[in-house]
């Protein structure tokens, strides 16, 4: 599927890629609208009404995934509310053997995710996957979320890497079309991001559900 010979910088997203997206669904679509009813007084349905349309303003865009934000939005303790449901963060399977593989072979390996600080750290410290990475990079960091193009210039030129030698691998179609106008040539998505939902139909981009299917000629 890939040719590994043309590959020496690999960018790997987190959530929904190298971690099981059934938390962060579970948190914005269940946990954080039964905080928000019981704060409010409110049914558990009418908060999620309520929610539903704030939270789809903002997709795409760099507040969506800042804790700090929506704390203040919705006057909750949005990275608390995190560490409750900490026992759900959960890496896909076969992950660390991907990771062990790449690092083993010499390539550069950066963790590229949208992933508020606050929520990066949780995840990272309840996965140690920090320790396969040469360089983890919050888009916080920069002030542009991955969808953005200022995102991929801004990447480059602080953590320099050659486009028509990087892969990116993400479950976001948003984010590798964003990546690919840039000029990122090897591009794959993830079709199974959340272990308790259907597999995506993906035509747009090569696709795996599981890691093995990335490592032959690794």
């Amino acid at each position: 599927m890939l040719d590994w010979q043309k590959i020496d910088t690999v960018l790997l997203d987190m959530d929904g890629t190298l971690l099981d997206l059934n938390f962060d669904n579970h948190f914005w679509q269940e946990f954080v609208p039964l905080r928000f009813a019981e704060l409010h007084g409110l049914s558990l349905e009418e908060s999620k009404r309520q929610l539903k349309p704030r939270f789809k303003a903002m997709e795409g865009r760099l507040e969506w995934y800042c804790l700090d934000y929506w704390s203040a939005e919705l006057q909750l303790n949005i990275a608390g509310l995190k560490q409750e449901l900490a026992g759900l963060i959960a890496v896909h399977p076969h992950v660390t053997e991907f990771l062990d593989a790449v690092r083993g072979s010499g390539r550069r390996l950066l963790l590229v995710t949208n992933a508020h600080r606050d929520s990066l750290s949780l995840k990272m410290d309840k996965t140690c996957l920090h320790e396969f990475f040469d360089e983890i990079v919050s888009s916080h960091d920069f002030g542009l979320a991955k969808e953005q193009q200022g995102f991929w210039q801004t990447l480059q030129d602080r953590h320099v890497f050659e486009k028509h030698s990087t892969l990116l691998v993400d479950d976001s179609q948003t984010v590798l079309r964003s990546a690919r106008a840039f000029g990122i040539a090897h591009l794959v998505s993830i079709s199974k991001p959340d272990s308790q939902r259907p597999k995506n139909h993906i035509t747009e981009f090569p696709a795996v559900e599981d890691f093995r299917a990335l490592m032959p000629g690794l």
